[in-house]
Parts: structure tokens; C-alpha cells; sequence
């Protein structure tokens, strides 16, 4: 049972598992409440896996290497264990809003998610407890595993929903358990994988998620004479396609069109992001169409070669159709989406007149020399909500707008149409990002380049690259009129002109949007204003993040006292930050007092288990492992961040950055076992110079890749990135082959730290980003390295 050769594929099959799993839990959350709760996971994960150092420090006899089998086979028992207690007692942050006991619910939560990865921590502290000299091979194992999860899941989750994956991670450790178990043991272990292989296959209603009952689908599906129809399912996304009252897709119709709208069905990503696809089986297109605020570019004459941007039910496309344009193209960033829209549509493909493509709008368009005569951007679901402050939008920073305008033939215009979810903010910020790059781009009064009218409940904004001409204006002003829609911004428009249709009790808008456009009254104005509203860039692209902590008293009244609004707005963040910190100073805590109190004990003659009395110098390793954790988290953020672009979407972004870190630095770290010339402190300050060059080279990855396939460009990431992921393994095992040598009784310690500091990483990394951009949080990273650097070579001299 002391052998090494079978502890290594356990530690291969439990990171594997242990990764996929936390990437499965991202899913279902953000299925079942939210997506922006990933960030709650990751530091479930990382403190799970602290936790196990600090039950080593607690109990030195765990760290025998003959309970690993043991604890790979809890692992395989926890993983859907804590699935189905969560799924069967789900917390809902919309409650929180009246019922404060659902704080509980979240403390819960992470209390059961952090019992597997607990397991997992135990299996792999163990092994550098029991084997640190062969720490570049346990860490080697455990990378090269966490990098074949996090490939793997992508093709699992492309064919089962995330929850099915739960069951098929858990008989896959199961089975893995039994290299290690005794007898009686592993016929137990693969007993339990048979069952759960059974659970996987058969999927009892228990073990599917439980989506939020204020999510829009299940909002929609308690409507009388709803219906679900089917569900499908890829890496990066659920599509639910159902029939409900509630699936009317017509936003800001105008109040003059009285006629009953045509059969619509109703489709949902990830349980919310209501959409609809229209009925076109009139060959003149819906009737409806010409009474939106989205024909504002059609009726200012303005038509020919269209692009839309993420069509989603495709009534954008139909729109462009209605109107005569002569070529559509649809470009869809949800690929199954895409699918499951044209297999609804009710246009047979003889008759289709567009191309729908699964492309990023912005990605697709960057290294094409193609124009359009109308760029289409539709911001709408079936209804407004507040968009998660912490997401990153790419499409609307002021490089995406000046990419879009780039694109447009003389006289083309770029739409953008969205909910009005007061107070102004969001169409502010558009508004301001519009202005900005038509400056940028040698426009002197942005004002007479844009248009914006405003419904009952959206607004559509037009933007050219040349000044809007008469008959525009004229035709805007006509469009206005008829439809009773209200005009918010047009070259020449009077006060009076304004807030006459849909009366609000002050116009707003239109005083809000003169100061924007004004070149002398902008800047003074987005100081002044309640909310954030200055143009976002590439950089820190948090578009829908509007909070100014001065004004934080002033918002919380203007929002009704609500202080859920802070949370939708990005201020979980910071409430996680706190929590994990709190968390992660205790983890970290424990093991210094078992030592400060067995020390007593040595020296009160009191016997201690397990190796005590380390002097000073060995204490000094801990910092190293702190800085080399926020080091590797730091770096790992800002590349995800950067290749979401290129990538065109966040899952593959953040599946080729681990893939292709965790496995270069899987190989680096067997390589630093086989050769001890890269087991020298220098190589942290290898690395950190390493950070900076790829902190440079990123920047250009957009250009470079967007002529590629997918397929080659997430190839290509992946190949680029194993160089910096091979040095970046070697630093961990290094550090604890280095205090092996001097105290083993520590590891456990250096462990909890490392983790404890990858807990606060990401959110620190985040936060950072949005104060300063993700440029500096690179640049921290490589600091990190090029300090720990100094930190071990003065341990260890």
C-alpha cells in the first residue's frame, strides 16, 4: 500500500473529477439561479481543498498514504451526495429580499459543496506529506488531471445535461478507489460506481436541477395552458423551448397597433434570457413588424446589406425581411441557439433569405474587409432586468463601437435597441460609448450623428458615421409621429418636441441625453450624475457596473431602500471577498495554533504527535506559497479574460486556459522531477518575466486569430500557452520539496496557505480589473512571482 506507482493514478482521476465537477456546479447554478454565482464555486473549491491540509495539521495520522484509497472513494460517495442535498434544499437570492433565513441556505451550501473537494485536498496534501521528495510527480499528476477535466467536461456536457455529468465523475473516482482499497473496500467502491453509472443512465426526476421559480422559464411555464417542450444542451449553454402567455415577443410595440400578435414560441437560456421565435409563415412577414421601435433605421431610409448581431428568436432578422433588405446576415454567439432557432422557425430553408451564422458579432467582424449598410444590435429578452455588474460585455465597449462604425458603408448606421429599466443608465452609457468612438474617429459634434425614440418600455438608438442627413431627420421625425413614440435625441430637436406621447412625469431622457452628446457638457455631467455612466474599454469592460460608492446612500434610496439592487449590480463580489477572507484567515489559523500548542506541550514534556519544534527558517517558506497562489490565479484570470474575444465565448476561454496551463504545468512539474537544474529558486523569476512577455503578446491575439476556424483558434491558444504553463508548474513543488527537506510537519500548513490565497485570488483579480483594468492584474501576477522569487532564495539560503 506504500507504493507510489498507484497513488498517481488516483491523484490524476481525483483531479480530473474534482475540476469537472466544480465546472458542472458552474453550470447548474447558473441554470438554477444565477451565472454570476460561479464565483461562490470557485471558492467553495479552493477552500474545500485548504480545509483538507488543516484536518492533516489537526491529526498527523491522516496523513498515512494508505488512507488515500479511502478518501478517493469519499470522494466518489460526496460529489453527488452534496448535489442532491443542495438540489433538494435550494437557496433563491430573490428571497432574500424578505426572508433573511435564506442566508442560512447559502452558508449551507457551501458547507456541503466543500466536502468533496475537502476529499480531494486530503488525497493530494496527503501525498506530499507522505512523498514530498516526489512532489514534481504528485504535482505533475494532479495538473495533467485538472487539465483532462477540464477538457473532458466540455465533451460530456455536449452530450447530457450537467446535472447526468454529477453521476458519471462519481462512478469514475469509484471505480479509481478500488487501485488502492482493500478487498472488502473496492467490491463496496464498485458496487456504488454501478449505482452510480444507473443514476447517470436513468435520471430519476430527483436528480434533475431545480430552477428558481422566478427565473423567467418557470415564471412562464405557471402560466395557464403553458407547456414545456424540450430542452436541449451544449458546453456553454441550456436552451429550453416551451409554449406560454407569457412567450409575447414585441418590445416597446407601439400603442397603435391593436391586432393580436402571431403564434410565437417561447425559448430560454439557462432558465432565463426569455426570447421568441415569430411564426413568419406570412410570406409579407408579421404585421407587427413596422410598429416596433426597431424599424427606426428601415423608416429613416436606411436598408440594403444588413448584419444582426445575436438574433437570438431571429425577430430582428424577420424585421430586415419586412423591410426588402437585399442581403441579411445573422451572426449568433450561442451556437446551439442557432440551432435550436432555425430548427423552429416556420420558414422553410428554400425560402430563408439570410445566413445565420455562430459567430461573435464583434470577433467576426474584426480582420474582414466586408461593410454593411445597417450593423443591428437588439439588447432584448422577453423582459428587462438588471444586467450582473461583475460580467464582462465586450460588445459594448468603445473599441467594439469603433469596430462596428469601421465596418459601415457611406451612409450605413449601427442600431441598438434596449429595455428602459429606470432609472437612465444603461442607454447612457451607450450613448456616451457611441459619442466617444465617433470622436475618436474625427466626428466634432456626435450630436448630429445620432437618433434615439423612446416607447412605452425601450428605446432604439441610431448612430452614423456621417452626420444624419434631412431627409433622416424628416423621416425619424415621421416615424415618431405615427407610431406615437416618443423622440429622445435628433439633430435640431426642441424640449417641447420631446416626452409627448408616453408622458413621464419629467423628461429626463432627453435632458440626460443632450448633456451626453454635448462635447462641453459631457464630462461634467457624468461627474455629476447619480450612476457611472463613462465609456468602457476593452480593458476593464464591465459595462453594466453603474455604482459609485459615494453615491451608494443616494442609490439605495432612489431603489426603493432595496439593498438587493447592490447585489445585481456587482457588490456580491466584494460580500464573497469578505466571507472568504474571513474563511481563509481561520483555515490558515488553525494549524498555527496546533503548533503553537504542541510546542507548549514539547516544551512542558508533554509528548505531541507528529514532528514539531521547526525554528524560524522553515516558517519562512509560507509566504512563498501565498505569493505563488495569487501568482497563478492572477495570471490565470487575465488570460481568460483576454481570449474571451478571440474565443468568442467564456466557456472555451476558460477551458483552453486551464487545459492548456494545468497540463503545461503538469509536464513542467514531472520535468522538474526528472532534472534538478530547473529545481532552483531562480525559475519563479523565469516565470514572472514570462508573465509580462504574455501580458504583451495577448493584446494582439484578437487580430491575429480572428482569420482562423474555432477549432484552429482554440488549437492555437491552447499551443501558446503550454510554454508559459510549463515553468508555472514547478515553483509548488519546489517549495515542498524544499520544506520537506527542513520540516515536513509544515506541509499541511503550505498547503492550507496556497490555498487559502487561490480563495481571494479571482475576486481580488476582478475587483482590481475594474479599478485599474486587467493590464495591472497581469502585472501584479508577474510581481507575485518575481517576489516569491526573493522570499525562497532567502529561505532557503
Amino acid at each position: 500500500m506504500d507504493r507510489e506507482q498507484p497513488i498517481l493514478p488516483v491523484i490524476f482521476v481525483s483531479s480530473a473529477v474534482s475540476l469537472a465537477f466544480e465546472v458542472l456546479l458552474t453550470r447548474i447554478y447558473s441554470i438554477s439561479v444565477s451565472y454570476h454565482f460561479a464565483a461562490m464555486i470557485v471558492s467553495i473549491t479552493m477552500l474545500g481543498l485548504a480545509a483538507g491540509g488543516v484536518l492533516l495539521s489537526l491529526w498527523p495520522a491522516l496523513r498515512s498514504p494508505r488512507h488515500i484509497g479511502r478518501y478517493a472513494m469519499a470522494l466518489g460517495i460526496a460529489i453527488p451526495a452534496s448535489f442532491l442535498l443542495v438540489n433538494r434544499f435550494p437557496f433563491d437570492p430573490v428571497r432574500l429580499s424578505w426572508e433573511t433565513g435564506e442566508v442560512f441556505r447559502i452558508g449551507f451550501h457551501y458547507l456541503v459543496l466543500a466536502v468533496p473537494f475537502l476529499c480531494a485536498g486530503l488525497i493530494i496534501a496527503t501525498a506530499f506529506a507522505a512523498r514530498s521528495r516526489r512532489s514534481g510527480l504528485i504535482y505533475g499528476a494532479d495538473l495533467l488531471g485538472a487539465g483532462t477535466g477540464s477538457a473532458g467536461i466540455l465533451l460530456v456536457t455536449s452530450l447530457v445535461a450537467p446535472e447526468r455529468g454529477i453521476f458519471l465523475l462519481s462512478a469514475i473516482i469509484l471505480a479509481a478507489s478500488g487501485l488502492l482499497l482493500p478487498v472488502r473496500q473496492r467490491a463496496a467502491a464498485l458496487v456504488l460506481s454501478v449505482a452510480a453509472l444507473a443514476l447517470f443512465q436513468l435520471q430519476p426526476e430527483f436528480c434533475r436541477v431545480t430552477i428558481s421559480p422566478y427565473k423567467g422559464l418557470e415564471a412562464a411555464l405557471r402560466h395557464p395552458g403553458a407547456s414545456h417542450i424540450r430542452s436541449y444542451y451544449s458546453p456553454s449553454a441550456r436552451v429550453d423551448t416551451f409554449r406560454s402567455p407569457a412567450a409575447r415577443f414585441a418590445p416597446g410595440l407601439s400603442l397603435r397597433y391593436l391586432e393580436p400578435l402571431p403564434e410565437q414560441t417561447g425559448i430560454a437560456v439557462d432558465g432565463g434570457g426569455l426570447n421568441a421565435v415569430t411564426d413568419a409563415s406570412d410570406p409579407a412577414g408579421p404585421a407587427f413588424l413596422p410598429f416596433l421601435p426597431a424599424a427606426l433605421p428601415y423608416e429613416a431610409g436606411i436598408n440594403g446589406k444588413v448584419l444582426v448581431l445575436d438574433p437570438k428568436g431571429g425577430l430582428h432578422l424577420l424585421l430586415a425581411h419586412r423591410y426588402g433588405a437585399a442581403d441579411v446576415t445573422g451572426t449568433e454567439s450561442i451556437p446551439l441557439l442557432a440551432r435550436v432557432t432555425e430548427e423552429l422557425t416556420a420558414v422553410p430553408p428554400q425560402r430563408r433569405h439570410h445566413r445565420l451564422l455562430t459567430a461573435t458579432g464583434r470577433s467576426w467582424l474584426m480582420g474582414r474587409k466586408e461593410s454593411f449598410d445597417l450593423i443591428d444590435i437588439p439588447l432584448q429578452d422577453t423582459g428587462p432586468g438588471a444586467a450582473f455588474g461583475m460580467a464582462e460585455e465586450y460588445r459594448l465597449t468603445v473599441e467594439a463601437f469603433r469596430e462596428y462604425l469601421s465596418h459601415l458603408r457611406p451612409g450605413g448606421a449601427l442600431s441598438i435597441h434596449l429595455y428602459l429599466v429606470p432609472p437612465p443608465r444603461v442607454e447612457l452609457r451607450i450613448l456616451a460609448t457611441a459619442a466617444t468612438a465617433l470622436e475618436e474617429m474625427g466626428a466634432r459634434e456626435p450630436g448630429s450623428h445620432i437618433a434615439a425614440v423612446r416607447s412605452w418600455g425601450s428605446l432604439s438608438i441610431l448612430v452614423k458615421r456621417t452626420p444624419l442627413t434631412g431627409s433622416e431627420v424628416d423621416g425619424i421625425r415621421r416615424f415618431a409621429r405615427e407610431r406615437w413614440f416618443d423622440l429622445v435625441s435628433l439633430p435640431g430637436l426642441r424640449p417641447e418636441e420631446s416626452n409627448v406621447f408616453v408622458r413621464l412625469s419629467s423628461d429626463d431622457y432627453f435632458r440626460a441625453c443632450a448633456a451626453i452628446l454635448s462635447p462641453t457638457e459631457r464630462t461634467r455631467f457624468m461627474d455629476r450624475y447619480l450612476f457611472d455612466v463613462t465609456p468602457v474599454r476593452d480593458d476593464a469592460p464591465f459595462f453594466n457596473h453603474f455604482l459609485r460608492l459615494g453615491n451608494i446612500g443616494e442609490i439605495y434610496r432612489v431603489m426603493g431602500s432595496k439593498w438587493q439592487f447592490f447585489l445585481e449590480e456587482g457588490y456580491l463580489f466584494p460580500a464573497i471577498l469578505i466571507q472568504a477572507l474571513l474563511l481563509s484567515t481561520l483555515l490558515m489559523l488553525v494549524p498555527a495554533f496546533v503548533r503553537t500548542r504542541d510546542n507548549g506541550r514539547q516544551a512542558s514534556g508533554v509528548h505531541a504527535a507528529g514532528p514539531t519544534g521547526s525554528g524560524p527558517t522553515a516558517r519562512r517558506f509560507l509566504p512563498y506559497f501565498a505569493l505563488i497562489g495569487i501568482g497563478f490565479m492572477f495570471c490565470e484570470i487575465f488570460l481568460i479574460q483576454k481570449l474571451i474575444l478571440p474565443l468568442e465565448n467564456a466557456t472555451y476561454a476558460i477551458a483552453a486556459v486551464l487545459a492548456s496551463l494545468l497540463a503545461g504545468s503538469g509536464a513542467g512539474s514531472l520535468l522538474s522531477q526528472r532534472y534538478a537544474a530547473l529545481r532552483r529558486p531562480l525559475i519563479a523569476t523565469a516565470v514572472g518575466l514570462l508573465v509580462i512577455l504574455y501580458a504583451f503578446l495577448v493584446q494582439h491575439a484578437p487580430a491575429v486569430l480572428t482569420s482562423l476556424t474555432p477549432a484552429l483558434r482554440f488549437t492555437a491558444v491552447i499551443a501558446a500557452l503550454i510554454p508559459l504553463g510549463l515553468p508555472m508548474g514547478i515553483p509548488f513543488p519546489l517549495g515542498m520539496r524544499l520544506l520537506g527537506e527542513r520540516d515536513p510537519s509544515l506541509i499541511p500548513w503550505a498547503w492550507v496557505v496556497n490555498g487559502a490565497f487561490s480563495v481571494m485570488a479571482p475576486v481580488m483579480a476582478l475587483m482590481l480589473a475594474m479599478a485599474a483594468g486587467f493590464g495591472v492584474v497581469a502585472y501584479l501576477a508577474a510581481g507575485a512571482y518575481l517576489l516569491a522569487s526573493l522570499v525562497i532564495a532567502r529561505a532557503s539560503s
